[in-house]
C-alpha cells in the first residue's frame, strides 16, 4: 500500500499545484524526484511530526492541500495536540497518511504501533477515515481527499485482502444469511475464512468515519459484530447512535487493551488479539451461541 501511496500522491504533485507534501523523514528518499521538480512542495520536516502537522496547518491556510506521512504512532498519537490545533481549531483541512497500523512493525516494538489512533481522531470534529483492505483501493481515496479540503485519515497497513472492494466506502453486502459480520479494511478475509459455513450475513466498509449509518440499520435484524483492525470498541459509539431505538446486542472485535510484549510478525499479534480467523470463529460463534 506504500507503494501504491508514492505513486499517487507524485502524480498529484504533478497535476494539482495545490498539492503539497509534508514528510517527518518517513518515505523520503522514495520522493527524491519528485523533490527535485517540486522543491517548494515537497517538504522534509526530518522526525518531527509535530512540526509536520503545524506546518500542513499553516499550507492549508494559504489554500495549499497537504498530504502528512509518517507511522501511526507520530503522526497521530504523538501530533495529536497539532491535529486538534492547527488543523481542527484553525478550521483547515489536511490528509494524513499513515503506516504502521496497529501492529504492523511488530519488530520495531511498541514504540511503532498505534491501535488507538482512530478512538483518538474521534474525540475531533470531521474526520474522515479511510481503512483500505487492498492497495488498489488507495488510489481513489488519495484522489477524492484532494477534491476537497476537509480533514482525512487514511490507515495503510501491510496486511490485505485478496481482492479490493473500490466502492468499499458504504457498507457494502457480501454475503447475505443471518446475523450482521461487519468487516473493516484488511479483517475482512479472516472474518470471510472464520464465517465460512455459518449462517451470517458479512458486509464490508473501507471507510468507517463517517460510519455509515443507514447501511447499517437496513442490515442489522438484531445482532451484530463488529470486526476493526485497531482498538477493540472504537466503533461502539458509532454502532450504538446508528442502532438507536432497535433492540440489539453487539459485538465488538479489535485489538485488545493488553500489550503484547513479544516483538514477533504482524501475524503473531493478531493471533494474540483473537483477529486470525480461528480466533474471530472462536468469538463470533460463542456470541450468536
Amino acid at each position: 500500500m506504500r507503494d501504491t501511496f508514492v505513486a499517487t500522491t507524485t502524480q498529484l504533485l504533478d497535476e494539482d499545484p495545490r498539492t503539497a507534501l509534508v514528510l517527518a523523514d518517513i518515505s523520503a528518499d522514495a520522493f527524491v524526484r519528485a523533490a527535485r521538480r517540486h522543491p517548494d512542495r515537497v517538504l522534509n520536516v526530518g522526525i518531527r511530526e509535530q512540526l509536520m502537522a503545524g506546518v500542513a496547518g499553516g499550507l492549508a491556510l494559504t489554500g495549499m492541500r497537504p498530504y502528512l506521512h509518517s507511522y501511526a504512532p507520530f503522526a497521530v498519537d504523538r501530533a495529536y495536540e497539532q491535529l486538534k490545533l492547527d488543523l481542527g481549531h484553525q478550521d483547515t483541512g489536511a490528509v494524513v497518511v499513515t503506516i504502521g497500523g496497529s501492529y504492523d512493525a511488530a519488530a520495531e516494538g511498541y514504540t511503532h504501533q498505534s491501535p488507538g489512533d482512530v478512538a483518538l481522531l474521534d474525540t475531533l470534529e470531521g474526520w474522515t477515515v479511510h481503512v483500505p483492505g487492498h492497495h488498489d483501493e488507495v488510489p481513489a481515496m488519495l484522489r477524492e481527499a484532494a477534491r476537497h479540503d476537509d480533514r482525512v485519515y487514511v490507515r495503510l497497513g501491510v496486511q490485505e485482502n485478496s481482492r479490493p472492494y473500490p466502492d468499499g466506502g458504504r457498507l457494502r453486502l457480501l454475503r447475505r444469511g443471518g446475523p450482521l459480520v461487519v468487516a473493516v479494511g484488511p479483517t475482512l478475509d479472516p472474518v470471510l475464512e472464520a464465517t465460512a459455513g455459518l449462517d451470517v450475513t458479512v458486509a464490508y466498509t473501507n471507510r468507517p468515519r463517517p460510519f455509515d449509518a443507514e447501511g447499517l440499520r437496513a442490515l442489522v435484524d438484531s445482532e451484530v459484530v463488529l470486526v476493526e483492525p485497531y482498538l477493540a470498541g472504537t466503533s461502539a459509539a458509532a454502532v450504538s447512535a446508528a442502532l438507536s431505538g432497535l433492540p440489539h446486542r453487539a459485538l465488538h472485535l479489535g485489538v485488545g487493551r493488553r500489550e503484547v510484549r513479544r516483538y514477533g510478525t504482524w501475524q503473531d499479534h493478531a493471533r494474540a488479539h483473537g483477529l486470525d480467523a480461528a480466533g474471530l470463529r472462536a468469538s463470533i460463534t460463542g456470541f450468536l451461541g
